[in-house]
């Protein structure tokens, strides 16, 4: 995973519980490769982003899977301030994440050609909108996270339902709402 998902982590550890957390979270992870330092430019194993969210669980008493949710919405406003460009011409939620695999992956492979990243497949029918996420690192919950950001960027509501087909696939179903 890139750097800016770890560094951004952290920073966001940092804003809610604070820097002690931050430390305690590092000093308690598994992190064999980066010792717990990390560039937003660096590529990590995702591993690390595991650990780090198990023990920040543990410290703070927050279920894994809702730290993610909580991660990936904080990062979707991240994302907007970082890559702004990503953003023109978007009018709506459910157009934004239409544009994920066919637009948004492909510019951040030109920006970092090591990124591996999920792979989305959008199904529209009015006011509901299935998205097909396949990867094998299992971060449903983070793109959850995602998804709630981006509707909260443009001022969206819509209820979220995640049913798994396969041990690498799930279906997001957005009903706006």
């Amino acid at each position: 995973m890139k750097g800016m998902v770890f560094t951004e982590l952290l920073d966001m550890v940092e804003e809610k519980f604070g820097i002690n957390m931050v430390d305690s979270i590092i000093a308690d992870a598994d992190l064999p490769v980066s010792k717990g330092v990390y560039t937003a430019v660096g590529t990590y194993p995702h591993e690390e982003v595991v650990s780090l969210v198990m023990q920040l669980s543990k410290h703070s008493g927050i279920a894994p899977d809702e730290l993610l949710k909580i991660y990936g919405e904080h990062l979707f406003g991240r994302f907007h301030g970082a890559y702004p460009q990503f953003f023109h011409g978007a009018t709506d939620a459910f157009g934004f994440l239409s544009s994920i695999d066919q637009y948004i992956h492909v510019e951040v492979r030109k920006l970092y050609p090591d990124a591996e990243l999920p792979h989305f497949e959008c199904e529209r029918d009015g006011d509901t909108m299935k998205m097909i996420y396949s990867s094998s690192r299992h971060m449903e919950d983070f793109a959850e996270g995602l998804i709630r950001g981006c509707l909260k960027h443009f001022n969206e509501t819509a209820t979220i339902s995640r049913e798994s087909i396969s041990d690498d696939t799930s279906v997001f179903t957005l009903t706006r709402g």
